[in-house]
């Protein structure tokens, strides 16, 4: 059954789902690695997709810009459709001088200076950490590529243009790789 921002239904999302920001991007995804492809989602843009790779179910959809706006796909895609796997793929800035343009950089963990989190969990922090199984795959396919993957910690930001110059500071001190 649709929902206010998916017009899919019930079984046409696989278990697993790729999300770039950018709808374009899950666009080419889906285009360019899955077969068998159909659009599942074009709700305000926000394209999804659905069809097989290497014969499994996959759907790859855009959930926009911001946690908001990924909030709300990824609750209703869990919620009223049964998803088991949420990936987030897609690009980063860099944090660290030792990062570099194309780096693979995969996440195990975020911090944030949203909000959400805090009206979610009713004031408390939330440490937003990956699946240790998803990232070991992860890490595992990688080597087997020949990538040299960096694993760790993420910034997820409300503001793009964050009027705190020093942030960046503070996050390569602590060890942060990237930031989206």
């Amino acid at each position: 059954m649709a929902t206010p921002h998916i017009n899919a239904e019930m079984g046409d999302f696989a278990d697993v789902v790729l999300m770039p920001g950018d709808p374009l991007r899950a666009k080419h995804i889906a285009e360019t690695f899955l077969e068998d492809v159909r659009e599942v989602n074009n709700v305000r843009g926000m394209l999804g997709f659905t069809g097989t790779y290497k014969g499994r179910k996959i759907s790859v959809m855009g959930h926009g810009m911001g946690i908001p706006s990924c909030s709300i796909y990824t609750k209703e895609l869990i919620t009223d459709f049964g998803v088991k796997k949420i990936i987030r793929v897609g690009s980063c800035g860099a944090v660290r001088m030792d990062v570099k343009l194309r780096d693979v950089v995969i996440g195990m963990g975020a911090c944030t200076d949203s909000k959400v989190n805090r009206i979610r969990f009713k004031d408390h922090d939330f440490a937003a950490i990956a699946d240790f199984d998803m990232v070991r795959n992860a890490v595992d396919a990688a080597k087997a590529l020949g990538v040299d993957a960096r694993v760790g910690n993420l910034f997820s930001a409300d503001l793009f243009y964050s009027p705190d110059g020093e942030m960046f500071d503070v996050m390569e001190k602590y060890g942060v790789l990237g930031v989206e």
